[in-house]
C-alpha cells in the first residue's frame, strides 16, 4: 500500500506532541499548501504536531500536484468522487494508524481537516472511525456518507463546514446538504458561509476554524 509522507511542524512548546492536526490538501495541490494554515491554528494548540501529507499519486497536467483520488472532468464526477474517496480511505487510514503508533496520539486528541478534495476524505474518513476524533474540519467540501455513520448510540465527531457561496468548482450546496445531514443524525456541527468568496479559504472561514478548534480542544 502507498505510504504518504509530507511537511510536518512540530509543538511550539517543544513538548512531545500531545494532539494531532492532520491536514488535506485539495486536488493538483500538495501538503506545503495545507501546512500553511498550522501558524493559525498553533496557538490554540501548542501541544500539537501538525502534519500535512501529500496525496498517494500525482495529478495529471498539474506538475508536482498530487491528488487523493482521480476526477472524471467528461464524464459523472459525482459517481467519480464515490468510487474515489473509498478507494482512498484505506491509504489515509493506514496513515493515520501509523501515526498514532508512532506518536502515541490518540484519535481523541487528533483533528482532521481537508479543503476541497482533502475535505470530501476528511469528513468521510473521519466520520467512519468508531472511535471519534476531537474535531474534523472541510473548507470547500463535500460529503460522502461512510456506512454507519448515522447509527443510533454512535459516538460522534464534532464538525465544522465551511463554504464560499460564489464557489463554482465545488457547489456550496454540497456542504449545505452535509450540515443538514449531519445534523439529522445528531452531529455537532458549526456551518459557515463565507459571501462573496469563491473556491478558496477566506479570513472569516479560517477565523470561524480557529474558534472550533478551541472549542473542541477544551472538551
Amino acid at each position: 500500500m502507498t505510504k504518504l509522507s509530507g511537511p510536518m511542524l512540530l509543538p511550539t512548546s517543544g513538548v512531545a506532541p500531545k494532539q494531532a492536526v492532520v491536514l488535506l490538501h485539495g486536488y493538483g495541490s500538495n501538503g506545503e499548501d495545507l501546512i500553511g494554515l498550522a501558524p493559525h491554528w498553533r496557538s490554540a494548540l501548542p501541544d500539537a504536531l501538525f502534519v500535512a501529507p501529500n496525496g498517494p499519486n500525482q495529478s495529471d497536467g498539474f506538475g508536482d500536484g498530487y491528488q487523493w483520488f482521480e476526477i472524471d472532468f467528461t464524464g459523472d464526477r459525482l459517481a467519480a468522487r464515490q468510487t474515489g474517496v473509498i478507494s482512498a480511505r484505506p491509504i489515509l487510514m493506514q496513515f493515520l494508524e501509523d501515526m498514532w503508533a508512532q506518536t502515541g496520539i490518540l484519535p481523541k486528541d487528533t483533528i482532521l481537516a481537508g479543503f476541497s478534495q482533502g475535505a470530501m476524505m476528511a469528513l468521510h474518513v473521519g466520520l467512519s472511525l468508531e472511535t471519534p476524533l476531537m474535531g474534523v474540519i472541510a473548507f470547500s467540501g463535500a460529503f460522502l456518507p461512510p456506512d454507519g455513520f448515522d447509527e443510533p448510540g454512535r459516538a460522534k465527531v464534532p464538525v465544522c463546514i465551511i463554504h464560499g457561496d460564489m464557489d463554482d468548482v465545488v457547489s456550496p450546496d454540497f456542504s449545505a446538504d452535509a450540515d443538514a445531514v449531519l445534523r439529522q443524525a445528531g452531529y455537532d456541527v458549526s456551518y459557515h458561509v463565507t459571501e462573496g468568496v469563491g473556491h478558496g479559504i477566506a479570513p472569516d472561514g479560517l477565523e470561524f476554524a480557529t474558534q472550533f478548534i478551541a472549542r473542541v480542544s477544551q472538551k
